[in-house]
């Protein structure tokens, strides 16, 4: 097979050095150009186009959001953003992933060199799944994002996660939709909530996502949205017209008080290599809600999701996955299908009717 093209785009030399012999080290990938700015880049790739850009944010002569957003107009191609772990590096992010990048890995301002080389792990899946994407023009918003709010965590070993544990409890009168997704799904989730009427059941979102990232993706959508959207605090109750985001950093799990359902934001070790994980949500929905939830399992990279989406099929929910069509990555619906948790596969375009045809069923 022939190997992933890469071409890094940093006004960092440190950064180009380490990043190059990452991925130059991978046995299916070959570094064939960097760049210290976009100017410089673009005149690389007019003799030499590669299958996937790895792009700072802020460089001098051209800022990568506008490199990035004349890119997907022009000549649609994976870009995978490399971003400071900081508020300002978050919303530049979520610009960057509105404007079509695929994924993103985030860097320090300080121990950098150490830091790439500990996540490049990360790096190389994101590269990987960058390749496989199926590019499109997004639809641009320019909303600004929120700040980040203060967590208050509790331990993940207070949950009870096994298969024994799911049984749903009690009928009660309020329903829930869980969401999850990973790669392409930040544009996936805009598309799909903006979609849907203020009077929806409350929903739970995970997002593959790290801290300070979530706080500024929940307060983009909260502009574009009918429904309130939050990135999730512990206690916070699941509302008709509110959607919750796990917060990065933690997992996010549901519960139950009386009648009503409310989120835990817990802490623990990566689950399927992801903090948070779609598999810690699902299963506690399975447990906590039963018949009376809908689970949506949307694009990304890899299994997380799937045998938490089986658990709730198996509790009597509803399930579906975003098609193969529609998908930028079809990594975890494809999984949730294999293992039979998938009551049928749906176009992203259409989720928000299935979500109509959800909130009917608890009226009639």
């Amino acid at each position: 097979m022939k190997p992933i093209r890469l071409m890094i785009v940093d006004d960092s030399a440190t950064v180009r050095q380490v990043l190059s012999a990452i991925l130059d080290a991978q046995p299916d990938m070959e570094v064939i150009a960097t760049a210290q700015d976009p100017l410089f880049a673009m005149e690389k790739m007019q003799k030499d186009w590669p299958d996937v850009i790895i792009l700072d944010v802020e460089m001098p002569r051209m800022d990568g959001i506008t490199f990035l957003r004349r890119l997907m107009s022009e000549h649609p191609t994976p870009v995978v953003i490399c971003s400071t772990l900081t508020e300002k590096g978050a919303e530049t992010t979520m610009q960057a992933l509105a404007a079509g990048a695929i994924g993103f890995v985030t860097k320090p301002k300080l121990g950098l060199k150490q830091f790439l080389i500990d996540g490049s792990v990360d790096l190389v899946a994101q590269v990987r799944a960058a390749a496989q994407a199926k590019v499109r023009s997004p639809r641009v918003l320019q909303a600004p994002a929120s700040q980040a709010q203060p967590l208050r965590a509790q331990p993940l070993q207070r949950l009870d996660l096994s298969p024994a544990a799911l049984q749903a409890m009690a009928e009660t009168t309020d329903k829930v939709v869980a969401v999850g997704a990973s790669t392409g799904g930040t544009q996936a989730l805009e598309l799909f909530l903006s979609s849907l009427p203020r009077v929806s059941p409350g929903i739970v979102i995970v997002q593959h996502m790290p801290e300070k990232f979530t706080a500024a993706f929940a307060g983009r959508l909260n502009k574009v949205c009918a429904l309130e959207v939050m990135e999730a605090r512990h206690g916070d109750r699941v509302l008709p017209g509110r959607a919750l985001i796990a917060p990065g950093g933690k997992h996010m799990t549901l519960k139950r008080s009386g009648a009503q359902y409310q989120v835990e934001v817990v802490d623990g070790p990566p689950i399927n290599r992801h903090r948070p994980s779609v598999d810690v949500l699902f299963r506690s929905v399975a447990r906590t809600a039963g018949s009376n939830a809908l689970g949506i399992i949307m694009t990304g990279m890899g299994d997380d999701g799937a045998r938490g989406l089986r658990l709730m099929h198996d509790a009597g929910a509803t399930t579906l996955a975003q098609d193969e069509a529609s998908c930028v990555v079809y990594g975890m619906p494809k999984e949730a299908v294999k293992l039979g948790g998938v009551d049928r596969s749906v176009a992203l375009e259409a989720l928000a009717t299935e979500v109509g045809r959800f909130t009917d069923s608890i009226t009639h």
